[in-house]
């Protein structure tokens, strides 16, 4: 028996008596001393590429007989291109392959490159030059966000027409003088959707959009033209709006980038970056094949952006990061009047939304670690875990297995941290089995102050996921929702939804009989604080549809913006137990039962609460069961709400 092989379900494992010493190699950043590409790849002679240290990983790992490490040195590796990484990078056998900062060593993965040589422009505007045809949507100075060059338009100053816009204020006649106006984008901060759509002229006082942006972000709800709050509109993106502070502004055909020093600000010393690239590593390969048994420690991931929101699709933001892309063929020719709020037509969108990509992409993959890591001042979400095909450069979405990510950080970027599942058919009601997002654990992890420019992003977004565990998180500073869980509201669960009847949906899919992928959903003892500071319509956190057998459980929710718990339509078979809220500005829980969905079904039972207000959960009515809830005072806490608090967050960890 000794010398028998043993099974594992990657296939067949070295005995003991076989099994080789791990592996490893060693790398250093682009000109580091003693670095060859031609040498052993030791601590004393690293490797000189990541290009070379991923090819002697993947050769040492085809052998399958031992652990393979990658060691990086500390230092700023700038790639020219994604790393990718499929079937050939997986651990096999039961081994691992580990991409790992070495003991005391910082390695920073950058898609930006330093700007420097600045010299003065007019009016306190300096200037630089970046490299003809440079394209990002975002620059970091200091380690923080910069602000595009921006003017703010009152609701009042413009009059919405379905191909734009007319400019009501004289005030506003120099734009038709601008040059390079097709960069100019208008920005609407609305209730749950925040909106960006590309100018494609301005004669005189008219300013036509660019489509399809224009047609998208006016159809369906919260449009600009009919939104569920007072809009807030900008003007972003000319060098002719550059007259703030912090400001910036990109010439794409000169390659000279403008920006405005805040009070104090040296840029001579100030570390600039430029992000070049829209993606830094993609980990996935097919159902057949998926990418297997890997690991990334104590990596930093920084400077990306996203570019399609200046495009001619903009971002037609629909909620949480989806939005609608290409011409929609349900969208009747009055759509800017009929669709403003909601339509038969609108519906059949639905089904082709798209999800915001990450900057680290993980699909079609089994067994994948996270820990340790930094994601910082990247352009759109920190990390994408199985979305649909449409947010993976791979092709290949969904799949994800096994996937953890613990105790890293998320912050200053320009999307929300984590996303998991995807939102189109195959997410909810998977046509390969092998599509199912499951066993998905995100633990320890600080998500704060980021979702800096897509206003509508989670701190973490789950949609559709079987066995999803989301404990121990500090997840803070954002302008909506900390922690979102569920999709669809409630249209793909078993009989459908008698609201999405009413609509139309089901003329453009099918009524499901069978249950979606999410079930056994657990979020538990997270901090969640000062959320929903922008947004609205959301809370610490937020649910969508049906998820059986799933739990929300001793999570502190501490000054929110709105909401605490909000179980919002089609949420069934959940829990909420030993929760404290502190601080809510508007009702601890709030389930949305309104025009006839089936929201209900929930347990709230043992919360302890500052703010009594609580709509829509009524003990005895829909399967709800409400009971046992206190209402305290922040400082006079029972012993159990207490603990719930010291308990809450990564232990020993705060921002």
């Amino acid at each position: 028996m000794a010398a028998a092989a043993l099974m594992t379900a990657g296939g067949l494992l070295a005995s003991p008596a076989e099994a080789a010493p791990a592996r490893t190699i060693v790398v250093a950043p682009t000109g580091a001393k003693n670095a060859d590409d031609q040498g052993p790849g030791s601590a004393g002679r690293p490797l000189a590429t990541l290009e070379e240290a991923q090819r002697r990983a993947r050769a040492a790992a085809a052998e399958g007989r031992h652990d393979v490490t990658v060691e990086l040195l500390g230092g700023t590796y700038r790639l020219s291109e994604p790393l990718r990484f499929g079937a050939a990078d997986s651990g096999r056998n039961g081994h691992v392959v580990t991409w790992k900062a070495r003991p005391g060593a910082k390695p920073v993965l950058s898609g930006a490159r330093p700007v420097t040589g600045w010299t003065p422009d007019e009016d306190g505007v300096y200037k630089a030059q970046a490299g003809a045809g440079a394209d990002s949507r975002q620059l970091y100075v200091d380690g923080a966000l910069a602000q595009r060059a921006r003017v703010d338009v009152p609701r009042d100053a413009i009059t919405l027409t379905a191909t734009g816009f007319t400019l009501d204020d004289p005030g506003l006649a120099h734009l038709a003088g601008l040059p390079d106006q097709q960069r100019i984008e208008l920005q609407a901060k609305l209730s749950f959707t925040n909106r960006f759509a590309p100018v494609q002229s301005i004669s005189g006082t008219t300013v036509t959009m660019q489509q399809p942006a224009w047609d998208n972000n006016t159809y369906g709800y919260d449009t600009i033209q009919s939104p569920l709050r007072t809009p807030t509109f900008s003007l972003l993106n000319s060098r002719a709006f550059l007259d703030e502070p912090g400001e910036w502004y990109l010439d794409r055909s000169a390659g000279t980038l403008f920006y405005k020093p805040l009070a104090g600000q040296d840029l001579s010393r100030a570390r600039v970056e430029l992000p070049r690239l829209e993606r830094l590593l993609e980990i996935g390969g097919t159902y057949d094949e998926p990418a297997r048994n890997l690991r990334f420690e104590g990596l930093t991931f920084t400077g990306t952006t996203w570019l399609q929101p200046g495009t001619s699709e903009g971002y037609a933001n629909q909620q949480t990061g989806v939005f609608i892309a290409g011409v929609q063929e349900h969208r009747p020719a009055d759509a800017f009047t009929s669709c403003d709020f909601g339509c038969k037509g609108f519906e059949g969108s639905r089904n082709n939304w798209s999800q915001t990509p990450a900057a680290v992409q993980v699909s079609a993959a089994e067994n994948i670690t996270f820990t340790g890591d930094t994601f910082v001042n990247l352009g759109s979400v920190g990390l994408g875990i199985g979305n649909d095909a449409n947010a993976h450069a791979t092709g290949v979405g969904l799949g994800a297995h096994g996937v953890t990510v613990k105790d890293s950080t998320f912050t200053a970027s320009a999307g929300g941290g984590i996303v998991v599942g995807g939102v189109r058919p195959d997410a909810h009601h998977p046509s390969d089995p092998r599509m199912v997002n499951k066993d998905i654990r995100i633990s320890g992890n600080r998500i704060y102050s980021t979702a800096r420019e897509y206003l509508d992003q989670d701190g973490i977004f789950a949609s559709y996921v079987t066995r999803l565990t989301i404990e121990h998180n500090e997840v803070a500073d954002l302008p909506y929702t900390g922690i979102g869980i569920g999709f669809g509201w409630g249209a793909n669960d078993p009989g459908g939804s008698p609201e999405y009847i009413n609509r139309g949906l089901y003329d453009f899919q099918p009524i499901y009989d069978t249950p979606t992928t999410s079930t056994e959903v657990r979020v538990v003892g997270n901090h969640v604080r000062d959320v929903v500071h922008t947004m609205f319509d959301a809370g610490c956190i937020y649910t969508l549809s049906a998820m059986p057998r799933s739990h929300i459980e001793q999570n502190y929710c501490e000054k929110s913006g709105q909401l605490g718990v909000y179980f919002d339509e089609g949420s069934r078979y959940m829990s909420a137990s030993k929760n404290v809220f502190v601080g809510t500005a508007a009702q601890w829980a709030h389930a949305n039962n309104q025009n006839g969905n089936h929201t209900g079904d929930i347990t709230l039972t043992g919360n302890y609460t500052t703010n009594p207000a609580i709509t829509g959960l009524v003990d005895g009515e829909r399967g709800n069961t409400v009971r046992d809830n206190t209402t305290v005072t922040a400082d006079d806490l029972p012993a159990e709400a207490k603990r719930v608090i010291d308990q809450a967050g990564p232990h020993g960890k705060t921002p």
